[in-house]
């Protein structure tokens, strides 16, 4: 397992599975009889967050420098987004609303110094949802977690 994370939506936990390439959603209701959802997503699983809505666990697959996009409310994937980078690795990603794509999320490389931001909002911009819609250079040669917050006007990596 790289990254376990609690849905918003029910009482369950989200794990990727690292090399099977499979999110499980496992329902915690009844911690002796725990219910497990597999879902296929990409294999190489790594780091994921939340969007900006907590509905959306993005996840990379960062040996096939992809990022898996699950929808935690439908139990299902969604997408996969082609990074345009090399081993993506978000920790949790960095969400914030891009002036021209609305609200956004963001993972960096281990393998090179682009950061790719992908559209996260299918409901009022889904001519961008799941797409990358800007790819940055950063002045580093890779990094391993990117971070703000809502009251910065500043990207960490």
């Amino acid at each position: 397992v790289a990254s376990i994370v609690a849905s918003h939506f029910a009482p369950e936990w989200v794990l990727n599975i690292k090399e099977t390439g499979q999110v499980w959603l496992v329902d915690h209701t009844d911690p002796s009889n725990p219910g497990i959802k597999m879902i296929e997503a990409e294999r190489f699983l790594h780091d994921g967050g939340w969007d900006s809505t907590k509905r959306y666990f993005l996840v990379a697959a960062n040996a096939r420098n992809k990022v898996a996009v699950i929808d935690a409310k439908e139990k299902k994937l969604v997408a996969l987004v082609d990074t345009g980078g090399i081993k993506p690795h978000p920790g949790r990603g960095a969400n914030w609303v891009d002036p021209e794509f609305g609200p956004v999320w963001a993972t960096g490389h281990i393998g090179d110094s682009v950061v790719s931001v992908i559209g996260t909002d299918p409901v009022n911009h889904p001519e961008h949802a799941w797409k990358v819609v800007r790819k940055i250079n950063s002045l580093s040669s890779g990094n391993l977690f990117i971070k703000t917050h809502p009251n910065s006007k500043w990207v960490w990596l």
